[in-house]
């Protein structure tokens, strides 16, 4: 909801109390990159309390020092990221995306089969980074792209996908855009009208389950969906 074309959103929560979200410059287009959001197909239940998320977070709260190892690791890797982005290192914005799924995988330990395989092809095909989103178990996964490669990446994902013997995952292609807003009856009515093509998607075209502010951006071919 506070999101802005064009920018993340970095949110501070140093007082749980009161957070404090500033808007970071993320221009994807202008640095000829784009998002490719991968959904799993894999379905997840967060609040289980029974082995799952629960679970991860009652064992960082507990002191486990992997648990807690993520989560400081994680935090400094934000900023890390948020420095890079300023800086226009792409490369290094990249490389800590997948530094970030690899603390998810293995010290966190939320990732799924299908994520790390959505994250590796991406790799292999040229991505410069990639991460699962959300609280794992399932979902999404996204990769940072060159926006030429876009189509070589989710092919090659595909591709690794058939070959592991598993049902064809999602994807859209994105860009930050503004946040989810409240509607009027005309507004809603309007929103629900396919876009004039001088006209960019705004954010009732974001995946469904993906979460974020992002409009979709023009791809090779067209993106199946699931909703």
């Amino acid at each position: 909801m506070l999101a802005t074309p064009g920018h993340g959103v970095l949110i501070d929560f140093a007082d749980p109390a009161a957070p404090v979200a500033t808007n970071v410059p993320l221009d994807l287009v202008a640095a000829g990159l784009t998002i490719l959001v991968t959904d799993t197909g894999v379905r997840h239940a967060l609040a289980d309390g029974d082995g799952g998320y629960a679970q991860r977070r009652a064992e960082a709260e507990a002191g486990m020092p992997s648990r807690v190892r993520h989560v400081r690791t994680e935090n400094d890797r934000v900023r890390a990221t948020v420095a890079a982005v300023e800086a226009g290192d792409w490369a290094g914005v990249g490389a800590l995306l997948t530094a970030s799924h690899v603390s998810l995988r293995d010290d966190y330990e939320v990732s799924v089969r299908e994520l790390d395989l959505t994250v590796e092809a991406a790799l292999e095909a040229g991505a410069l980074g990639a991460r699962m989103t959300g609280g794992g178990f399932g979902g999404c996964a996204i990769s940072l792209v060159h926006e030429g490669r876009a189509g070589v990446v989710r092919d090659d994902i595909d591709a690794a996908y058939a070959a592991a013997g598993l049902p064809q995952p999602v994807h859209h292609q994105v860009v930050p855009a503004e946040g989810a807003r409240l509607l009027t009856e005309l507004g809603a009515r309007e929103a629900q009208e396919p876009a004039s093509h001088d006209e960019p998607a705004g954010s009732a075209g974001c995946p469904r389950r993906c979460r974020g502010s992002w409009s979709r951006a023009p791809t090779s071919r067209a993106s199946s969906s699931s909703a």
